[in-house]
């Protein structure tokens, strides 16, 4: 991801973070800064390793000439 990439994708929820500046309720502006800086987190990960699975929990296929053998 280039410089200009992630700042591309910052600047595109630029709007929604001056939008929670005009909430009274702290509990509110915290809840929506953290929804916002999570959702543009998995955007910048997604975008340097790739697309996430849906299931967090799917394990990967086994490979058994991984040497491990418990």
């Amino acid at each position: 991801m280039t410089k200009e990439e992630f700042l591309r994708i910052a600047g595109t929820r630029y709007d929604e973070l001056q939008a929670l500046n005009k909430l009274d309720n702290f509990y509110d502006y915290e809840k929506g800064f953290v929804s916002i800086w999570q959702s543009l987190g998995r955007s910048v990960l997604e975008k340097n390793i790739g697309e996430l699975p849906n299931d967090k929990r799917k394990k990967k296929p086994h490979d058994p000439g991984s040497g491990d053998n418990k």
